[in-house]
């Protein structure tokens, strides 16, 4: 798909492919929903020294071989001199090769996984924490209201063992171990088996690790199974997609953010979204903000390469950003570390179908 102008109007041509289809396809949506609340308002007011921002969007279908093909046609057809919210581990692993051998920065990939923050992938820029810092926190959070049964449940793909990583560190740290390990496949998860680990396991919570549609099918037939075992999974699930997905079972879930929350009037990176949305009719989810914080890092180093936005200068300029106010959120990056941001925080659904903290 395509969500650019034709490129003969293009000035400032951004590559993303993404899962516009697929199990992740309401988080996507979201998440470039955010950004281009903010790229519509550079645009509108000018644009960068006079040139728009055309984004130019191809769905992968959430398949890492397809991520990777989309990946070389915008580079190497479509001439972007940048590429920008990828979505999913595998997916952004497959694109690497291609941006190394190109030389051309990815800004913002919607994925927390640790292989692309150490070591530091040259031309890859994090805009978020990582997955391993927030199953860390999810541990810590459930240790600490007496949880000492905790089943995982974690799709069998990096994204997954990268997720099981980070909550083995907060077991080690809380000396205890899970309940049960279960491997899930990414594509066709056996609900079956995995439900029938958990309530043998007598888990009172479950850290489940995989993407939307996998956690809320899971999470359907745990409730049919009787369990009423505490559910926690990570930002990649914060979307007010996923919350639909889950229905009636939506209630008490608790989904790990990487961002304020989104309802904050005190954080300003926060109220500068709401009102672009609110002028949109659009409400502001956790994946909106993700987005929108994406896109102000795009804007900075678009603007700080202007006035010749090569892909050399593109990356010489995200590297030169030292305490970039985000607004409220600095952010900062150099040549030997590409994190970014380290917030983590924790969110749970509320009665009313709402992420609250």
């Amino acid at each position: 798909m395509f969500t650019a102008a034709p490129q003969a109007f293009a000035q400032i041509l951004i590559g993303q492919t993404a899962g516009f289809t697929g199990p992740v396809a309401a988080g996507v949506k979201e998440t470039l929903d955010g950004a281009k609340l903010y790229i519509d308002k550079v645009n509108q007011s000018g644009g960068i020294r006079g040139k728009t921002i055309e984004l130019v969007s191809l769905d992968d279908s959430f398949d890492p071989n397809k991520a990777a093909e989309n990946s070389r046609v915008l580079i190497e057809e479509r001439g972007v001199v940048a590429l920008f919210l990828t979505r999913g581990t595998p997916h952004t692993e497959a694109i690497i090769p291609v941006l190394n051998k190109h030389k051309v920065p990815l800004i913002a990939p919607s994925t927390g996984a640790m292989v692309l923050h150490e070591p530091v992938q040259r031309h890859v820029f994090n805009v978020r924490s990582t997955y391993q810092r927030e199953a860390q926190k999810a541990v810590e959070q459930l240790t600490s209201i007496g949880m000492q049964r905790v089943a995982i449940v974690h799709a069998d793909d990096s994204f997954g063992r990268d997720a099981l990583e980070g909550a083995n560190k907060g077991f080690e740290a809380a000396r205890l171990k899970p309940a049960v390990v279960i491997k899930a496949d990414r594509s066709k998860p056996d609900f079956g088996a995995i439900v029938s680990g958990i309530v043998e396991s007598g888990a009172q919570a479950v850290l489940w690790f995989a993407s939307g549609n996998s956690v809320a099918d899971g999470i359907h037939k745990l409730r049919a199974a009787g369990s009423s075992a505490r559910v926690i999974t990570l930002s990649n699930n914060a979307s007010s997609g996923f919350i639909k997905s889950l229905a009636g079972n939506s209630q008490g879930v608790m989904v790990t953010q990487v961002f304020p929350y989104e309802r904050s009037m005190s954080t300003r990176f926060v109220v500068e979204a709401l009102a672009l949305s609110h002028s949109k009719g659009l409400e502001v989810s956790p994946a909106m903000l993700e987005g929108f914080a994406a896109a102000k890092v795009l804007v900075e180093a678009l603007q700080r390469a202007a006035p010749r936005h090569t892909r050399e200068r593109i990356q010489a300029a995200l590297e030169s950003m030292k305490k970039f106010d985000l607004g409220g959120m600095d952010l900062s990056f150099s040549a030997t570390d590409h994190t970014g941001l380290n917030f983590v925080d924790l969110s749970i659904i509320g009665d009313h179908g709402k992420f609250r903290r």
